[in-house]
């Protein structure tokens, strides 16, 4: 259960509203009574607390509404309309639920970032030149090396190593256990959570004529942009030349790799264990499904989303939704289709050469 905020720090419904009118969004009390009641925390429709906040984003699951003990539930208005009677809680009416949802789980998530202590923990290793911003939270056994500069109210979990020459932007959540390899460069409020290895080599060897293969040093770096989540234990390699480079409001799940010389666009999302070979510049507002495989040196425009699973060998020039998954099925089947499949450019060869005798007998006939 999510921890609640102790009734002296928690806001009322009407701080929650004018909160969501400075990002530009407009909800509705239906009763204005309810403004000053106190907001501790957000659950669920079945689990919420007389403390808490709810939402309704599922019409179908409108009937939790009956036993929800809420203060206050989110819900459209449509839903509003269609409730037997007045309802035991506060109704607060917005029409894309969820979205209200998202930004006030950030507001609460911020009040508990913003309780924890600032300052640099005795066991962190900082070198001199380190600039550390105000505000900001060093955490146990971190290292911090040379020339690295962390913005204003940032926090640096513990177990976290920053490489020589990094920089990271304010309000930036650096999770334990993050490395950050040397001139990494992280925009503003970024979120980086456990395991992720940012700015380690990339992938490049030349043959060699005496056999084995010789190590093409990565001379470039990887520059973030700002309000970026990335996952648990993914990795982002840094350029051979040029830097890696990933966009503002970029979203990448756990268990991705992205290669050196990568370019993802503004707000493009990717779920969990994709890889993308290198160089490939995937454009902005892109969907990249779970376990997708990007090929290098591609170009997919902006727009477009790519099913789980989808193999993407050529470059993609039109937005739109692009799948190539092969349907599983029982194991002898699977090899029965494949095995045709295998088959595929003879049977195109075999069809043809009946379309053209086909289309001479014709032609004789006449």
């Amino acid at each position: 259960m999510p921890v609640l905020l102790e009734a002296a720090q928690a806001p009322t419904l009407a701080d929650l509203l004018t909160y969501l009118q400075q990002q530009g969004l407009c909800a509705q009390l239906m009763d204005q009574a309810a403004a000053a009641i106190k907001i501790q925390g957000i659950g669920s429709l079945q689990q919420a607390s007389a403390q808490e906040i709810s939402f309704l984003s599922n019409p179908q699951l409108q009937a939790q509404l009956q036993g929800c003990q809420a203060a206050a539930v989110i819900m459209t208005q449509t839903v509003y309309d269609q409730l037997p009677a007045k309802p035991h809680f506060a109704a607060v009416i917005f029409e894309q639920p969820y979205l209200m949802y998202a930004l006030l789980a950030q507001w609460f998530d911020q009040s508990r970032l913003n309780a924890l202590p600032s300052g640099i923990h005795p066991t962190a290793v900082i070198d001199p030149s380190a600039q550390i911003g105000a505000g900001a939270h060093i955490g146990p056994y971190c290292v911090i090396e040379a020339g690295v500069f962390i913005g204003d109210s940032s926090r640096v979990g513990a177990g976290t190593v920053i490489g020589a020459h990094s920089q990271i932007g304010q309000h930036a959540l650096i999770h334990p256990r993050v490395t950050v390899y040397h001139q990494v460069i992280i925009g503003a409020r970024a979120i980086i959570h456990s395991g992720a290895v940012l700015g380690a080599d990339g992938f490049g060897f030349a043959p060699h004529p005496q056999g084995g293969w010789a190590k093409i040093a990565q001379l470039g770096g990887v520059t973030i942009g700002d309000d970026v989540e990335i996952g648990a234990n993914t990795t982002i390699d840094r350029g051979a030349l040029d830097n890696t480079v990933i966009g503002h409001g970029v979203k990448l799940d756990n268990q991705i790799m992205l290669g050196h010389n990568v370019h993802i666009g503004d707000h493009t999302a990717i779920a969990a264990c994709v890889g993308v070979a290198g160089s490939t510049h995937i454009g902005a507002r892109c969907i990249v499904g779970g376990a997708a495989m990007v090929s290098g040196h591609l170009t997919i425009t902006d727009d477009v989303q790519i099913s789980g699973g989808t193999a993407v060998t050529s470059s993609i020039t039109k937005a739109g939704r692009y799948s190539g998954v092969y349907p599983f099925a029982e194991h002898k089947h699977w090899q029965y289709n494949a095995a045709v499949i295998s088959q595929l450019s003879q049977l195109r060869k075999r069809l043809r050469t009946l379309e053209r005798e086909a289309e001479l007998h014709k032609t004789k006939q006449e």
